[in-house]
């Protein structure tokens, strides 16, 4: 038998003419054996013939696009089995050639990592063609913000098989402070060598025998192959997002706290510290008059009287009496009356409140998409820090969810019922942004009631914190 050529997920045909030379009424089971008999058909899978007459039957090769079916050449054998000989039994051989496909799968986990300078992701690619290729990663990144590097930086992988590659991303420089700075970066895995084309399918006229009543092997024609349309293509991997979160190296608070000692040093200095020393300086004063005076108090005290000094033998002394000097009133004490803050009549960001909203879609199936939105109040900004999707009726479609104009993730409906996020640092959505859902239905889903919905309905509800807006 000659070869046929086929394309994976694709289909490719020939005949085969099944001849009775037999003297008596035969019938024939016809089967394909081999490693392609699990994609192979044959149409009839038994004839019933009278002496002399013929049956043309028809072979189809069908090979699903998988990494299991290998591409190049398959044996191929079809074994005629006749009802009243068979012993008999016919097997025609040929070759089926299965052309190569490529296709790619990439995968980023995690999605989303921070860091001062730097961060690790680990990239998972699988070669889900069926011939063996070389694999590099590449990195893009709007800008020359990230330098992206992966190691190692090629892999061969045979057909199903998966490699880890590591990714390390590193800023090109700190942030001293400020706020954190959000970096995307995409993934995408391509090919080192470029794929061989596929040879169009082509088979030549052929016979095989069928036993006759006397056991006699003639030669039974085979009609060209045909090669059904569509045939694969090379599939190029959607390109893969990441984030990488750069924080600063002084946060804010650090900065709130080291303005406040400055500004303690500089008031401790400027005021404390002049009012302090001229105190101490003052107490040394007295003290030294007080010594002073208390010194000649003594030598007054001790000098004797003569016969002419009128005051002779008497000392003079001076002391304080109630009515002597004083400070009738001593000083009061100094005091900080009501001080001053901010209250209900003062300036400030305002009161900040847990929020959530829910956003309810409801679309048709084969229909345009559907998108419903979530709206921020004007004067306000909304940090979201969690999002919960839900299919409840198990609808099949694409789920798009986007904050303003950045896109968060597209969800295949049929791959989950029930789906959540959650962000550590709130995903800030200014006033006036949108919370969009947008929803294309495939194919509605059957509810709990046990009937088929007419149409596709999801639920999204974001919650975070709801604060008013500085202004």
């Amino acid at each position: 038998m000659p070869t046929v050529t086929v394309s994976p997920g694709g289909t490719a045909t020939t005949t085969l003419t099944v001849r009775n030379d037999g003297d008596i009424v035969e019938a024939y089971t016809l089967e394909v054996v081999g490693d392609c008999a699990a994609w192979s058909t044959v149409e009839p899978a038994r004839v019933s013939l009278y002496p002399g007459t013929s049956e043309t039957v028809t072979l189809t090769f069908a090979p699903p696009r998988s990494h299991e079916v290998r591409a190049g050449e398959t044996p191929l054998a079809v074994r005629v089995l006749p009802a009243e000989h068979p012993e008999s039994v016919v097997v025609p051989e040929g070759t089926v050639t299965v052309e190569p496909f490529h296709e790619l799968r990439t995968e980023l986990e995690p999605r989303r990592r921070r860091g001062w300078l730097g961060a690790r992701f680990r990239t998972a690619v699988q070669n889900k063609g069926n011939t063996p290729v070389d694999v590099a990663l590449t990195g893009k990144q709007d800008g020359e913000e990230l330098r992206l590097g992966f190691t190692p930086a090629q892999k061969r992988l045979e057909p199903g098989e998966s490699a880890e590659m590591k990714l390390k991303v590193r800023a090109a420089k700190l942030i001293w402070f400020g706020e954190p700075v959000t970096w995307p970066f995409e993934v995408q895995a391509t090919e080192a060598d470029a794929p061989v084309e596929a040879a169009e399918p082509t088979a030549a006229p052929a016979t095989v025998g069928a036993p006759g009543a006397v056991g006699a092997k003639e030669p039974v024609r085979q009609e060209p192959a045909r090669q059904e349309p569509g045939s694969p293509d090379l599939l190029r991997p959607e390109p893969v997002p990441g984030e990488f979160l750069q924080l600063p190296v002084l946060p804010k608070w650090l900065l709130i706290v080291l303005a406040a000692l400055l500004a303690l040093l500089l008031a401790w200095f400027a005021l404390v510290r002049p009012a302090v020393k001229s105190t101490a300086k003052q107490a040394a004063t007295e003290a030294a008059q007080e010594e002073a005076a208390r010194g000649e108090q003594q030598q007054g005290s001790a000098a004797p009287g003569g016969p002419d000094d009128p005051a002779g033998g008497q000392g003079q002394g001076q002391g304080t009496g109630p009515d002597g000097q004083g400070t009738p009133g001593g000083n009061g004490g100094s005091g900080t009356g009501p001080g001053t803050g901010t209250g209900p009549g003062g300036t400030g960001t305002g009161g900040t409140q847990q929020s959530s909203a829910t956003i309810d879609v409801e679309s048709q199936a084969g229909g345009p998409e559907v998108a419903e939105t979530y709206k921020v109040p004007q004067g306000k900004v909304f940090g979201i820090t969690d999002l919960v999707v839900a299919n409840f009726q198990g609808d099949e479609g694409v789920l798009t969810i986007s904050f303003g104009e950045r896109k968060i993730t597209t969800i295949a409906l049929e791959t989950f019922r029930n789906q959540d996020y959650h962000w550590v640092t709130p995903i800030q959505i200014p006033e006036n942004a949108t919370v969009t859902a947008a929803v294309t239905c495939t194919k509605p889903g059957t509810p709990a009631t046990g009937t088929q919905a007419s149409g596709c309905h999801q639920v999204v509800n974001v919650s975070g914190v709801l604060s008013d807006l500085a202004r």
